[in-house]
């Protein structure tokens, strides 16, 4: 009994390691650790970066969603948006197109949807360098390949969890809940991300459009415009230093303030269509009548 006791924790201790491991701190040699070095460049000026800011109508970066670990290296967060764990998991179940999808075509929805793409990065250089940062940050992570959807085994569980507590609340919402969210986003956020949303000195714009009339932020079919997706990543990540304190309440009435606001549609999907998939209309929680 106790050799089985021993071997069970044993096994406790090896799974505990490997599931706490650090994101690699080498690149990889030769033409690879190029390829990984460009797509870290690209995830982090994706805006701007000569590969991908004509094929894009967004001021959003990856880096504003998949936030920087202790280490500073973008994706590395304990939280949700991390990418450590991310390449063993495809191929993946996606609900959303209801297929298995590639690593790459998770990147492409991504960037499509949340970030206004003009145009597709499958098979583009653009493609191929982002997803080999994401599969080298994956190095030494065990396959587990997710059946659930396409993303890290790490946040599968919370993703689940919060995602269905967040749904329940956003069928719930109301008018009241939108003021609340107007008040606490001028009190919490706005520091930040601007009072209009367009965001400070560099801080993610929220929403809105710049002084060429071109979108700053995520589209109406992006992941962050599904309210329980939404308020799920904002508990998680904000405010900085301050993850997971924000109580369930009042993370969605912020969600569902910010997510009323104009933004670029997707294939004639709207942002009254995400209050809409919770039996809601977007007009009569912001206006009250």
């Amino acid at each position: 009994m106790k050799n089985t006791l021993n071997i069970i924790l044993l096994s406790l201790v090896v799974q505990i390691v490997v599931y706490a491991k650090d994101a690699p701190k080498n690149y990889p040699d030769g033409e690879v650790g190029k390829m990984v070095k460009l797509g870290e460049d690209i995830i982090n000026n994706t805006n701007t970066h000569p590969l991908t800011k004509e094929m894009l109508e967004t001021k959003l970066t990856c880096k504003n969603c998949h936030l920087p670990g202790k280490d500073g290296k973008t994706g590395t967060t304990d939280n949700i948006g991390t990418f450590i764990g991310t390449a063993a998991a495809f191929p993946s179940y996606s609900s959303r197109h209801k297929r298995i999808q590639t690593m790459q075509e998770r990147i492409d929805g991504c960037f499509l949807r949340c970030m206004n793409g003009k145009e597709s990065i499958i098979g583009t250089k653009a493609g191929l360098a982002m997803s080999a940062y994401i599969a080298w940050l994956s190095t030494g992570e065990p396959m587990k390949m997710n059946t659930k959807g396409p993303r890290s085994h790490k946040i599968t569980k919370q993703w689940e969890t919060n995602t269905k507590k967040f749904a329940k609340l956003a069928k719930l919402a109301t008018h009241d809940n939108y003021l609340n969210g107007k008040k606490l986003y001028a009190k919490k956020c706005a520091l930040c991300h601007g009072k209009n949303g367009e965001g400070i000195n560099g801080k993610i714009p929220l929403w809105g459009k710049d002084n060429h009339g071109k979108w700053t932020s995520y589209g109406a079919d992006g992941s962050m415009s599904k309210l329980h997706n939404s308020a799920t990543w904002i508990q998680s990540n904000m405010p900085p230093s301050q993850q997971n304190t924000m109580n369930d309440k009042d993370t969605m009435d912020i969600t569902i303030f910010i997510n009323t606001h104009q933004r670029a549609s997707y294939k004639g999907f709207t942002i009254e269509d995400n209050y809409k998939q919770f039996g809601l209309n977007m007009q009569k929680i912001k206006e009250g009548n």
